[in-house]
């Protein structure tokens, strides 16, 4: 028996395809993502022929020199902007074997089978094939989800996403069968002047609420939550919002390989501040 679908995935192709419309100006979280993962790219002294990018958003993602893309995203609009396919991560077309590089930044928060779409991840890989992803998780936007739970403190509703942190990401990967499974993660603050730029973000990022069982948010609560908010300022009248970034590192197994040390080793949490920016000047 299948496990009920966490997220509807309608509502998640329609949300990326709003969000393709004016991406450039909310890819910030993504670009933080990208910039790790070529961090991690770059130590990695080997070539690289066919590489997947799933989740492919407006095409941002550098490959390495040489390479043969296949851009994936299960919206309609970014797989057409990127020339790519439409497809979602937990469904792919590909036989295995089909790459030796799989990169994915800043979907794996929203898919509902993650153990089952890291399988599929690992098998599209050849045998020594790198698989390099990041995503929102851990502790992010506790600001905004302690405003929504004062603001509807008498009936709560679901509007945020589950987080994955650090720790069960590495044993995502394990669990997927990848060797070498590294988990870290960085923290990114944002500063914003109220509740409703940071949701004007997560919809230009295509990040909004998709869960299935999403219920219609009311003015006042709307309202309450801003002044709530809004009560978290610092003296300059903006509020710190935190996202954790979470990088995920794991190869196909192939003979030869070096063996990870003692069980649990292999998972690592980073906490590396990149920064304030400021949102909504």
């Amino acid at each position: 028996m299948d496990a009920p679908e966490i997220f509807d995935r309608h509502a998640r192709r329609r949300a990326r395809d709003r969000a393709a419309r004016d991406y450039a100006a909310h890819d910030f979280l993504r670009a933080a993502m990208l910039d790790g993962i070529a961090d991690r790219l770059a130590s990695v002294k080997r070539d690289f022929a066919d590489v997947l990018d799933l989740g492919a958003f407006d095409g941002a993602f550098v490959a390495p020199p040489g390479a043969r893309v296949t851009r994936v995203d299960a919206g309609e609009a970014f797989a057409a902007q990127t020339g790519g396919m439409q497809a979602e991560e937990d469904r792919l077309p590909f036989a295995p074997g089909s790459f030796d590089l799989v990169v994915s930044a800043g979907v794996l928060d929203s898919v509902g089978d993650v153990p089952g779409a890291l399988i599929q991840f690992r098998r599209a890989l050849r045998p020594d094939g790198l698989f390099l992803g990041a995503f929102v998780g851990g502790n992010s936007l506790a600001t905004a989800r302690g405003a929504f739970r004062t603001a509807e403190a008498e009936r709560p509703a679901a509007r945020f996403h589950p987080m994955i942190d650090v720790r069960a990401a590495g044993d995502l990967l394990v669990r997927a069968g990848f060797a070498l499974p590294v988990a870290d993660s960085e923290t990114l603050t944002v500063r914003y002047p109220d509740l409703l730029r940071l949701i004007g973000d997560l919809r230009g990022m295509g990040a909004n609420n998709v869960l299935t069982g999403r219920t219609a948010l009311t003015r006042g609560a709307l309202a309450r939550a801003v002044e709530a908010f809004a009560a978290q300022a610092d003296a300059d009248g903006r509020v710190a919002e935190r996202f954790d970034l979470i990088f995920l590192t794991g190869w196909a197994p192939a003979p030869g390989q070096p063996q990870p040390a003692r069980r649990g080793s292999a998972t690592a949490s980073l906490s590396a501040a990149l920064g304030q920016r400021e949102r909504g000047e």
